[in-house]
């Protein structure tokens, strides 16, 4: 059985709470795969200076946001962890020449557990977490992913978590469905051609070449899961799953890399 490396865009916190097409699109995801036998998290919202594996032996929720609505902070996501797949994980890293480790402590944050809670709401598949390298840019996150390219024919679900646009500055309590920016459209259909049309190399230098670059992602930690799914998937063909846009400056997009041609 092999997987797709998948890119996913977490959005709001409130996302677990809203009926919203993005939270009904995760809410399917599983649906439409084979069940994975353990689930690898890459999210933005763990930054580290190199890669490190989270390796418990359940996961403890993290509630890494301030000033939701209480519900939010009783939601919990009790998965087990894979200690001994966190170490195989870390080893095949340092065999690619990244020096990585484990975190016996580290739980899931919203960028992995929010997504999770949506499309696997028994917590009941083993689950880790890899850390992001924010300073290191897209060629790093993609040869990351390329490195983990062969734990997707081992039945470990690759599961980028990020945000497809999220230039947060800009949100003024707008409504979760108003329109859409222009330059959210101009930057997304330019990112949507270059995945569509395998350009990897104009995404990897998306920072100097996409309009709005720096408008939407400000610091790239958000993007960063793209590139490593985008490397985990290989020559495989690629699907726009989601496309939808929240408070105007968010775009939920979600990806599959690897698919069979």
């Amino acid at each position: 059985m092999t997987l797709p490396a998948l890119f996913v865009s977490h959005g709001s916190p409130m996302i677990a709470l809203q009926q919203t097409p993005a939270s009904r699109f995760l809410a399917g995801l599983a649906a439409e795969l084979p069940r994975p036998r353990a689930i690898l998290v890459v999210s933005a919202h763990w930054e580290t200076a190199t890669p490190m594996l989270n390796a418990v032996e359940r996961n403890e929720t993290i509630h890494d946001f301030f000033g939701f609505p209480r519900p939010l902070y009783d939601l919990r996501y009790p998965a087990p962890g894979d200690a001994a797949l966190a170490g195989d994980i870390a080893a095949r890293l340092g065999k690619a020449g990244f020096a990585a480790g484990t975190d016996p402590s580290r739980g899931l944050d919203h960028g992995a557990w929010i997504p999770l809670l949506l499309a696997w709401p028994d917590a009941s598949i083993p689950t880790l977490q890899l850390s992001v390298q924010s300073r290191l840019g897209p060629r790093h996150a993609f040869a990351i992913g390329q490195a983990l390219a062969p734990l997707r024919e081992e039945g470990v679900l690759m599961l980028g978590s990020g945000s497809f646009t999220h230039d947060l500055r800009r949100f003024r309590g707008q409504a979760i469905d108003a329109p859409e920016s222009d330059d959210v459209t101009a930057f997304s259909d330019w990112m949507d051609a270059a995945i569509g049309h395998g350009d990897t190399e104009a995404l990897l230098a998306y920072r100097s070449r996409a309009p709005h670059a720096a408008d939407e992602h400000p610091t790239e930690e958000h993007l960063l899961p793209l590139f490593t799914a985008l490397g985990a998937g290989g020559a495989g063909a690629v699907r726009r799953l989601h496309r939808s846009t929240e408070y105007s400056i968010l775009r939920m997009d979600a990806y599959a890399f690897g698919l069979p041609a």
